[in-house]
């Protein structure tokens, strides 16, 4: 299933496909010819979850990723699995590139100085210390563009269009669209919301 979403984001036009697990992975690079952003999501007590430490780095790049995105949050202070050990073996070792998501400006400078080669906004609004909101984080995609030298990738609830076209606008060199592109039922949801929300019976009430 996953394979088929690539190829058709490959046939729309997408410049790259970010993929979560090794399996998923090597199943989309049989599929695509489009570079591959792997991630290994690996959920336990830590906070950092994105492609916690060497080993899940190395599992997506063995399995065909170009560029390995990792959670590059503050809170990966708090475990072994320093960033800057992370990046310089997934460099070093797997001859990829690394992707840093980030949630605060902050976050990005530094990922940027441990040596990350892509600084992405993936994180804004889901840890304790960035801003909530509805739409995507384009004050930070801003704000990074202009402190640091890197591409800045523009993610996190991106929807439309418009609001793609918004980042990239707001200093983004890429952008991520997730769940408007890859999840049918979530786009059946606003479909079905904004009708049910025009009859005359919901306007009445």
């Amino acid at each position: 299933m996953i394979a088929a979403l690539a190829q058709c984001a490959e046939r729309g036009g997408a410049g790259a496909v970010r993929v979560d697990g090794p399996d998923d992975v090597a199943a989309v690079r049989r599929s695509v010819t489009i570079p591959i952003v792997g991630i290994y999501k690996i959920r336990g007590p830590s906070p950092v979850y994105i492609t916690p430490t060497f080993e899940a780095g190395r599992a997506v790049a063995q399995a065909g990723a170009e560029i390995v995105a990792v959670q590059a949050t503050q809170d990966r202070a708090s475990t072994p699995d320093r960033l800057e050990e992370v990046i310089a073996r997934l460099h070093g070792e797997c001859r990829v590139l690394v992707m840093a998501d980030v949630s605060t400006l902050q976050e990005g400078v530094d990922a940027a100085d441990a040596g990350a080669d892509l600084v992405a906004t993936t994180m804004s609004g889901y840890t304790a210390h960035s801003l909530k909101m509805e739409g995507p984080d384009l004050d930070l995609v801003s704000a990074l563009a202009r402190r640091i030298s890197i591409p800045i990738v523009a993610e996190g609830r991106i929807r439309t269009p418009e609001e793609a076209a918004g980042a990239i606008r707001a200093g983004a060199w890429a952008v991520v669209v997730g769940r408007a592109i890859t999840m049918p039922e979530a786009i059946t949801e606003g479909f079905a919301r904004a009708i049910g929300e025009a009859r005359p019976s919901a306007r009445s009430t």
